[in-house]
């Protein structure tokens, strides 16, 4: 892999990074999301297939209630509102029965088949994460137990009860024997029921599980998160790292191949392993360091022929360092002359430094004193500046320790708001709570509003049947008045008659006085049943409007705990720029304390330096007697001070002193018996004009007694 790299260009290596550590994550991104729209889409197709079977399992409660009520009033109807001799069952009723029993089945098998954890594909994902989520193992088998239970024996045992109870009613069988056979069917429903209302509960803490488990679901999306991340963070590494080495490896050869060369050795080459620009800048440096090698040899053969022209020139301008500025070397057309044409203007030059030494060391004298007054003025600024550094360091400390005390508020209300968004936390998972209560109280109060309901109709039937022994009580009355009248009328021999009447009479009047209470006390039932059903009803709006407004109750919770949130963050924000500030206050007072540093080492230097131009001063003068032992040329003209600025006092700092435009230094002849002037001292054209450079003839062919003399 690296050595493929390394034959690619740069260019290419570094786009192919980039598409690497580009197209990577986003792949790793893509999948996550897919991975979590599946894991959603699962979920809620697991809770509908939830939903699907508690509501199964309720309208099999429902039609099984409704088949025993349909039995009890069948057999009421038929022995206690009919007369014996009209006793026929309800054909209507019989099959509706009929028709309750195929619908039950249905839906018992419906649901064995479609919602059984164990045996159902349906139910597969919902029994995978009960048992991977360590909910409760042993609700699928006590379902399968109880489906078991109720398809084997339960529902045999009340479809053969129920079979003899409606056989006893259209057989039209006594009272004495069909009364037990129905009281066998009800005890046998009671069984059945209890067993189903068990697996209505089963399935209704199988929801609750499945809504419970939604965070767990949502904290393994987030691990898987969180390791994507860091195995995107590793791969971009590595790619990094690669591209990296395939770049500077090569880089760090040539960088060891130019130290190598700076120590000296031009030996080294670097080596080509590659085919790319760094590879190409290293055959060139290659080439460079050959064509140097050859450069060094044909110098190192110059420099042995102009080693003997150097020695000559030595051997000629030795006397210069006994300080005589009269020897004029020879010259020539070879380097070593352009040298020693050189060597004569700079000695030309020496003349006129030796000049203006002596000249200038006065001046000096006079501007030391001008510089030992500004450096005393500068100690007092010096001063005075410590001083205000010393408050300005004072004040900062101040800000420092109230930046601190900031600090210590903000974290404070940092855990505050922390200890708060707890508190919103448990009182949003209170509220859920609730909202579970609150709707598993509105499925209660909707049970016992149908119960209500058929208590209702049963008090009407009731009511009913009192209605009619009243016409009964009420017509044996009147004929044991006809007959009380009829014995009366007969005389004594129907006496007897009259008695047995008057008896009748008398329990009919009690029959019908007990039908009246009996009417009385079945309409407070069906009051009492009416004003339980306006009551859960109510109770039943009551609590869709609690569920209502615990969810918004809930949402406000999520509103709050989101405004906590975002509060514990500005918090932190405030609590970082605080140990910022005060971190740079530190910052600021140990710079202030440096300054203060620096500001009493440039005053102890200032005075340090005060007394150095005293010294200058003293050394200008020993300057001044040692280039007295300069020998100058006769009949030469040099640059010098004008005599008349002597008079006026001009003080000369070291840049006026070394500046050949300055107009106090004037260019002047030397010698007063010739006044031509002269120009700037340039290098002459060739060597046979350096003899007349600055040497005028009539110098050198008369020389005068008057002027062969040298500056003091």
């Amino acid at each position: 892999m690296f050595k493929l790299l390394s034959t690619m260009q740069i260019s290419r290596r570094l786009l192919l990074a980039f598409l690497l550590a580009a197209v990577i994550p986003g792949i790793v991104i893509s999948t996550l999301g897919f991975t979590f729209l599946r894991a959603q889409a699962e979920r809620n197709q697991i809770i509908r297939i939830n939903i699907s079977a508690f509501k199964s399992a309720t309208t099999a409660g429902s039609y099984l209630s409704e088949l025993n009520s349909l039995l009890v009033t069948t057999y009421l109807e038929q022995y206690q509102s009919r007369p014996v001799l009209d006793r026929t069952p309800d054909d209507a009723k019989i099959q509706h029965i009929y028709e309750n029993n195929r619908l039950f089945e249905a839906t018992l098998h419906h649901f064995k088949r479609n919602y059984s954890l164990l045996t159902s594909l349906r139910m597969r994902d919902t029994l995978h994460i009960l048992r991977t989520n360590h909910l409760d193992a042993s609700l699928p088998l006590q379902q399968q137990q109880d489906l078991d239970q109720i398809s084997y024996v339960l529902w045999p045992d009340y479809q053969a009860a129920q079979a003899l109870a409606i056989a006893a009613l259209k057989q039209k069988m006594p009272l004495a024997r069909a009364h037990p056979l129905i009281a066998s069917a009800n005890s046998a429903y009671t069984i059945l029921a209890t067993k189903w209302d068990e697996i209505v509960n089963i399935m209704d803490q199988i929801n609750t599980r499945m809504i419970a488990t939604t965070p767990t679901r949502t904290n393994e999306i987030a691990f898987m998160v969180v390791m994507a991340f860091f195995g995107i963070i590793m791969l971009v590494v590595i790619i990094g790292t690669t591209t990296y080495r395939s770049i500077m490896l090569p880089l760090q050869q040539i960088t060891l191949l130019t130290r190598r060369v700076a120590q000296g050795d031009l030996h080294a080459r670097a080596p080509i392993t590659a085919h790319d620009e760094i590879s190409l800048v290293a055959a060139s440096i290659n080439k460079m360091l050959n064509s140097i090698m050859v450069v060094i040899e044909e110098m190192q053969t110059q420099s042995d022929v102009t080693q003997g022209h150097i020695a000559r020139l030595v051997s000629e301008v030795r006397g210069i360092a006994d300080g005589d500025l009269s020897i004029q070397t020879g010259v020539s057309d070879t380097s070593v002359g352009i040298l020693a044409d050189t060597f004569n203007y700079i000695i030309e030059e020496l003349g006129s430094v030796v000049v203006r030494i002596k000249e200038v060391a006065h001046k000096v004298a006079i501007s030391s004193s001008g510089v030992l007054d500004y450096l005393a003025e500068t100690v007092d600024s010096n001063n005075i500046q410590l001083q205000q550094m010393s408050k300005a360091s004072a004040e900062i400390e101040t800000m420092a320790i109230s930046s601190r005390a900031v600090t210590e508020r903000a974290q404070v209300l940092y855990e505050v708001a922390r200890d708060a968004r707890q508190e919103v936390q448990r009182g949003d998972k209170a509220t859920e709570k609730i909202v579970s209560g609150m709707e598993r109280i509105n499925t209660h109060v909707q049970t016992v509003c149908g119960k209500a309901q058929l208590l209702d109709e049963h008090a009407r039937h009731i009511d009913e049947i009192i209605e009619i022994i009243s016409g009964i009580a009420h017509q044996t009355n009147r004929l044991a008045l006809d007959a009380a009248i009829q014995s009366a009328i007969a005389g004594e021999s129907n006496q007897g008659f009259g008695a047995i009447a008057s008896d009748i009479r008398r329990l009919s009047e009690r029959t019908k006085d007990q039908a009246t209470l009996i009417t009385h006390l079945v309409r407070d039932i069906c009051e009492e049943a009416g004003n339980i059903t306006t009551a859960m009803r109510t109770i039943e709006k009551e609590s869709h409007l609690g569920i209502r407004l615990s969810k918004e109750a809930r949402c406000a919770l999520e509103a709050v705990s989101g405004a906590v949130e975002q509060q514990a963050r500005e918090i932190e924000n405030i609590n970082a720029m605080s140990l910022q500030q005060l971190q740079s206050s530190r910052i600021v007072i140990q710079i202030m304390q440096e300054s203060t540093t620096s500001t009493q080492r440039n005053s102890t230097r200032t005075r340090e330096a005060s007394h150095t131009v005293e010294g200058l001063a003293h050394q200008v003068d020993h300057l001044r007697l040692s280039v007295e032992i300069f020998k100058l040329r006769y009949n030469q003209t040099y640059y010098v001070v004008p005599r008349t600025n002597h008079s006026k006092g001009i003080p000369l700092t070291v840049n006026d002193i070394f500046n050949p435009d300055n107009p106090i230094l004037n260019k002047v002849p030397l010698y007063h018996g010739h006044h031509a002037p002269i120009g700037h001292p340039t290098f002459p054209a060739s060597t046979a004009d350096y003899a007349r450079t600055g040497v005028p003839k009539t110098e050198q062919e008369k020389p005068d007694s008057h002027n062969n003399k040298t500056l003091s």
